[in-house]
């Protein structure tokens, strides 16, 4: 099995050139403000230039405005539009505005917070399971913590789909295993602290997620 791997939240060419040539499929782009991650337009105009094409963009935002997504999207020359806390309807009206790959993240807890999954058909591409957040936390994602990978083991994705939260070297090979995720995302999982991306842990978490 080849396994897609989402490089997240970095902020400098060092650490998108060791994704690039580490075999990041898709490269993520933070535009949310709050993150330590976010980035300017004019960071992400440069950032941007250099990632080939069959490495894809992906813009990550919580519940954006029109505003923030058509300057991101041409900031950042985004493929992809990722987006976190966005109810089903608004997910479907960004779709349509924008025109591009749509991707709804999905918090998970419980086997309950799963069904969630089914209201984003037919208003998103793509589904992102990532750990849910209590309701008062300053971010959506990137916390480093992961949820119970078993409860989907056995579970009928009606989107494709892809694995996120807490995801690191040390166990992403077990959270494959486990969930048989198609693509993998991690942020904090190749840090050395909040939002400073690690370039060797970046090359070794590629490795680890391509070479199971």
């Amino acid at each position: 099995m080849s396994v897609k791997v989402k490089i997240c939240g970095l902020s400098t060419p060092e650490t998108v050139n060791a994704a690039i040539k580490g075999g990041a499929s898709h490269i993520g782009l933070n535009f949310f403000p709050p993150s330590p991650r976010s980035i300017s337009f004019d960071q992400a105009r440069a950032l941007a230039e250099p990632i080939p094409g069959h490495v894809r963009r992906v813009g990550v935002f919580v519940d954006p405005c029109n505003a923030l997504l058509d300057q991101a999207i041409d900031a950042g020359q985004l493929d992809i539009v990722q987006l976190h806390k966005t109810n089903p309807n608004r997910v479907a009206a960004i779709r349509e505005l924008c025109g591009l790959e749509t991707w709804s993240a999905i918090g998970v807890r419980t086997n309950d917070d799963l069904k969630a999954a089914l209201r984003h058909v037919g208003a998103a591409d793509f589904l992102l399971y990532d750990t849910l957040q209590p309701d008062d936390a300053a971010l959506p994602g990137g916390m480093g913590v992961r949820f119970d990978w078993n409860l989907l083991a056995s579970f009928a994705h009606p989107l494709p789909w892809g694995l996120a939260g807490g995801l690191s070297l040390e166990n992403i090979g077990e959270a494959i295993r486990i969930t048989g995720a198609p693509l993998v995302d991690t942020s904090s999982g190749v840090e050395s602290g909040p939002g400073i991306k690690d370039v060797d842990k970046i090359a070794a978490f590629l490795k680890a997620a391509t070479n199971l």
